[in-house]
């Protein structure tokens, strides 16, 4: 199976049925997107495909393995210089951080479609993030933070 993550191809020898989140974590060894529920209900298994934010617990790696690429909180930025990564530190929306890789991904495809989100839109395209700290109120700061710099 070959899959490209993060900008490079990968040869990777894995079952069919194999979810991509499993693919990514234990045979690419790319932890940063985490397993929460395994059925697609929290985000914290979010990646993007192609720019579209996808769970990868209950996609199959064959569904993503023809050409399209997937970009995972790891390849978002090597040094946490994104703008949604640099808001989430500056108004430190992290408490327990489990599900923030998700949160961050689904945050940053958001942007990417719309650079400039209400707050109905942000509630919108983050449904479904769960973040067992409670923490969205600064999540949606944070990503208002973001689009402004993402503007300048």
């Amino acid at each position: 199976l070959t899959l490209n993550i993060n900008g490079k191809d990968q040869e990777l020898n894995v079952p069919a049925d194999m979810p991509l989140l499993w693919v990514l974590r234990d045979v690419a060894h790319l932890t940063g997107t985490k397993f929460g529920c395994g059925m697609a209900q929290c985000g914290a298994c979010t990646v993007h495909v192609d720019g579209a934010p996808l769970r990868s617990c209950i996609t199959p790696a064959t569904a993503v393995a023809h050409g399209q690429k997937i970009l995972t909180i790891e390849g978002l930025s090597t040094d946490g210089s994104h703008p949604v990564q640099q808001a989430w530190a500056e108004l430190d929306v992290v408490q327990c951080g489990y599900c923030q890789s998700g949160q961050v991904m689904s945050a940053a495809a958001l942007l990417t479609m719309n650079p400039k989100p209400s707050d109905a839109d942000i509630d919108a395209a983050m449904d479904g993030n769960i973040c067992r700290c409670a923490t969205y109120h600064r999540i949606r700061l944070a990503i208002h933070t973001a689009a402004k710099t993402l503007e300048g």
